[in-house]
Order: C-alpha cells, then structure tokens, then sequence
C-alpha cells in the first residue's frame, strides 16, 4: 500500500462517515489527505492529521473525528491498525502483504514509477539560460543548466508538458564586438577596445576561415557581417554541443533577434498602448510598472529612439503566452533579484495575473575549490572557469548531482576533491555505488538462475518494511520536488534510500548460500531488490545523472 493509496482510503472513509450522516463537512470531502511516514519508531507504517484539520469545520472535536474514521479503516482491506493519538493523530498501520504489493507494482511500472499526474493539462516553459553567443558557457550558466534541467524533468514526471528554452542575446553591439574581436585575430591583430579576449576567439578566428575562405579579405563592411553570422553560428553550434554533452537538451532556442525581425516588438508596443499603460516623457517611452507594483516606471524607448531590453523581454513573454504556454518560469542569476518585481508588473500590464501565469527562481553564485584555492579563470576563455573545463575536471554526473542537491537560492562552495572522492561521504557515490550494488546482486541472481517472484506476504522483516516504505513515498517526493521547483527533494531522498537499502542488506539475506535451497523468501527479496534498483535509476535519471552497471 503507497501513501497515495493509503490517501484514497482514508477518503473513502471519511466519504463513508458523510454518507451516513455520522459526520458534516460543509466544504466537502477533501480530494486527498497528507499521509505521512512518522519518525518515531511504533507510531505505525503511516501517520496523518487529517482529523486535526477537519475537526472545526465538522463542528467536533479533533479525538472524537479521529475515532470515527478509526474505525473505517480499520474495516479496510490493507489495514492492519489504527490507533488515535495525542491531540487527534492516526497512526496507521497496513498489513505485510498490501506492504508488500508494492515492489511487484514499482516493478511493473518501470520507467514510469514516480509519475504522477499532478500537474497535467499545464502547459509550463522554463527558460534556463540566457546567454550571448560571443563566448564559451561559465560556472553561472553550469548552475542552470543542471537545476532548469532538472526542474524541467520533475514537472514533466509530474504531468505538465514542458518545453526547455534557452534565450539567445544575439542583438546588441555585443555582436559586433564579437565579430571585430574574430576579425582582429583573424588579422594577426591586438584585440579592440571593447572586445573579447581569449583563446577561444584564435581558435574561432581559425575555425571561421576554415569554413569559409578568404573571409577575412573582403571588404570591411561585407566583412563584418560575414564574420559576425559564421562566428555567431560556429559559437551557438559549440554552446549546443557542450549543453548535450552536460546532458543538458534544450527543446527551443530563441533569437532574441529574431523578435525585432519579425515585428513582434513594435506590435507588443501597440498593445500596450490600446491597453493604456504606456505613456511619453522626456522624449522617452514609458510603461506604467508602478500600477502593479513595480518600485518605478520603466523605458521601453530611449529619447534617442533606441529600444530597452525590457521591450524585448516584454515582447518574448507575449511571444511565450502567444505559443499557449499556461506558465513562463523564468530562472534567473543572484544578481537580477530586481527583475521579480518589474517581470511580475509587466504581465499585469499585458493583461495577465503573475501569480498564474509567470514565475522567477532565482538562483545564488557557486564557487569551485581546488586544492583551497577558488576556481576564477579558464585557459581557453581567460576571464571565466567554463563550463566544458569544469564538466572535464570534475565529471558530468559528479558535477550535475553536486549542485542538484542544493536549493536554488542557498549559495555554494564545493571542493572538487570532496565531490569526486569515492567514499560514502560523497553522496553521489553513495548512490551510485548503491546502483552498482543492486545491479551486480541481480547479475549474480541471474548467474543462479533465481528468478524474483511476488510473495508479498512474506516480506514481514522490519527492514524490509522500512525499505517498502521507503520506495512507496518516491511518487509524492517527485510530486513535491515539481509542485515547489525543487529538485534537490529527490537527490536527498535518494541518499536515504541508499542508506536504507544496505541496512536491509545487511540483515536480510536475498541470496541463497551454497547448496542452500532457493524459496520464495528469496524470491520476494529478490523482487524488492529489483523495485529499489528501478527507483534508484529512476530518481538518478530526474537528475540527469547516470545510473551504472559496475563501479
């Protein structure tokens, strides 16, 4: 019995009390209720509040509610006790078998195991990198890729449908100074005021010339242009492959450009002013921010004509409300914490409720130590540690699940010898190692030619039930980790498991030993061995970290 299957029964129950007009919810019987593991050992396998909540509004008192949906449940096929504690608390306990049904059920449901369909019918976009295609991606952008990605990955399990974005700043004299930056190395020339350094732009400069010869010696104006598109092309190209590679897939790359050029800022300007927040000062144009909350106005036209980021960001969240998306996430660095309020005021003043419709995470800096000293800077880009160096240095899965296992907002020192031990102190090696350990224990049943079978009647040990328990909750650990945005719930929950895992190991013999006879004991420890491995690789996958055979 999983938590949620423990959830319908105590609604059915309290479904059964209004039916027979033992109890009164004006507001209805709530859809599900909390259930929860207790954490003192002989509370029971479950525990729940729901009579605490519900007592006031059926005109009783919490013990005597608690008391009436005892004895429902304990009518209930799977339960094996109820008992009525403190205040109004049920401590539940199921029986052995219904216990037991759940390693056949995560073994059936494979791949699927932890989906739910809490979030269906929502359309959500998380855009989890903005970044100038002039250079390689930094330590910043490394963050994102993992927690976006990441966060996408939870709300799909959870039902949504999700589309990954990355928003490419490729309009702006940026590009420009991109381009002269190549041309200049190209030359054999110093770089220019203003412009990139680095040998990654040598590098580009050889790459350009090679896909198109003789680019370099055309005329200046033609030149620039040429050199900017090829060199723009051959760094986004690269960006790609470095995000792939990271395990990182985006499903949109958006032009920041390509908004201008297809006239969609100047309509979401004439929008704006049919729904008359938008005003002219000084030359300039102005939305009316300060009428949502936002602590001052903001230009969405200089005196001189030129147009503001924030007409482009308003542009691209219409655009994104235009491909039907029900909610834009935005993941944004430790430094744009300004950004919530003018982003939020700006879908009000297009229409739109933020509370529904848009969300900003915002995420603090990371700091990489080796041998005590801070990570700053990168051979090949000069000015930054990237992406790529950090990914070869450290390892994909070892860096991925370093920084997955914090909260976005929580800032970070991680030690690149502390992350890449192989020790139990490292707990991506915990839980790797714990996968490696399941799948050569399966090897090793195969080799015997036992086969796991389901007899969840016998799975009665104490540490085969905490394990059932245990694998049971990873559904709604996937369920809070997407409603919240927080993946790091599944990376600390798989380190509990872990550890639960080698203690019912230890003490619970699934192997037979020498000539000793194969039973369906072994069987069903088999079976949940099985179920363990499937959520291990499971909740490693939602990660987008690896889930290996041997280490």
């Amino acid at each position: 019995m999983t938590p949620a299957q423990l959830s319908t029964t105590i609604v059915d129950g309290l479904t059964a009390l209004v039916e027979q007009g033992v109890l009164a919810l004006p507001d209805g019987v709530p859809a599900e209720v909390t259930v929860e593991r207790p954490r003192q050992k002989g509370h029971g396998d479950y525990a729940t509040n729901v009579a605490l909540q519900l007592a006031k509004k059926a005109g009783t008192n919490p013990r005597a509610l608690g008391e009436l949906l005892a004895e429902q449940l304990r009518a209930a096929d799977g339960i094996a006790g109820v008992e009525v504690a403190g205040p109004g608390f049920l401590n539940i306990s199921v029986e052995a078998g219904a216990q037991g049904l759940v390693a056949a059920d995560i073994v059936a449901a494979g791949d699927s195991y932890g989906h739910t369909r809490t979030l269906a019918g929502q359309r959500i976009n998380v855009e989890f990198i903005s970044a100038n295609p002039t250079g390689p991606l930094h330590l910043g952008h490394t963050r994102w890729a993992v927690l976006g990605d990441a966060v996408a990955r939870v709300l799909a399990a959870a039902g949504a449908e999700v589309a990954r974005e990355f928003y490419i700043n490729d309009r702006g004299v940026q590009m420009n100074h991109f381009a002269e930056s190549i041309i200049a190395a190209g030359l054999g020339e110093p770089t220019p005021e203003g412009g990139y350094a680095g040998a990654y732009i040598a590098d580009l400069a050889k790459a350009v010339e090679a896909a198109s010869p003789g680019i370099f010696a055309l005329p200046a104006e033609e030149r620039l242009a040429a050199v900017r598109a090829k060199g723009y092309e051959l760094q986004l190209a690269e960006q790609r492959e470095q995000l792939e590679a990271f395990n990182t897939h985006f499903d949109v790359w958006f032009s920041e450009l390509s908004l201008h050029e297809s006239g969609s800022v100047p309509e979401t300007l004439a929008h704006l002013k049919e729904l008359g927040h938008v005003y002219e000062e000084g030359g300039a144009l102005w939305m009316r921010t300060t009428d949502f909350g936002d602590d001052k106005d903001r230009v969405l036209i200089k005196s001189d004509g030129e147009l503001t980021y924030f007409a482009s960001d308003t542009a691209y969240y219409l655009n994104k409300r235009e491909r039907g998306f029900d909610r834009c996430i935005y993941m944004l660095g430790a430094d744009h914490h300004g950004y919530v309020g003018r982003l939020r005021a700006m879908a009000a003043c297009v229409g739109d409720d933020p509370d529904q419709t848009l969300e900003v995470l915002i995420g603090q800096l990371v700091k990489i130590l080796r041998d005590g000293e801070e990570l700053r800077l990168s051979k090949r880009a000069g000015t930054m540690v990237t992406l790529e160096e950090l990914s070869d240095e450290i390892g994909v899965d070892a860096l991925r699940y370093s920084l997955a296992r914090y909260p976005a907002d929580s800032p970070l020192v991680l030690d690149v010898a502390e992350i890449t031990r192989q020790s139990n102190d490292n707990p991506v090696f915990t839980v790797q190692y714990a996968h490696a350990r399941v799948a050569s224990l399966l090897r090793n049943a195969t080799d015997l030619g036992v086969e796991a079978a389901s007899h969840p009647e016998l799975l009665t040990h104490e540490k085969e039930g905490l394990l059932l328990r245990a694998l049971a909750e990873f559904p709604r650990v996937v369920a809070s980790a997407a409603e919240l945005r927080e993946p790091h719930r599944v990376a600390r929950y798989l380190e509990e498991l872990a550890g639960t895992y080698h203690r019912f190991y230890d003490v619970c013999r699934v192997l037979p030993m020498g000539d000793e006879e194969t039973t369906d004991l072994h069987r069903a420890r088999l079976l949940l061995v099985q179920a363990t491995r499937t959520v291990l690789a499971n909740g490693l996958g939602l990660l987008g970290v690896s889930a290996p055979e041997r280490m």
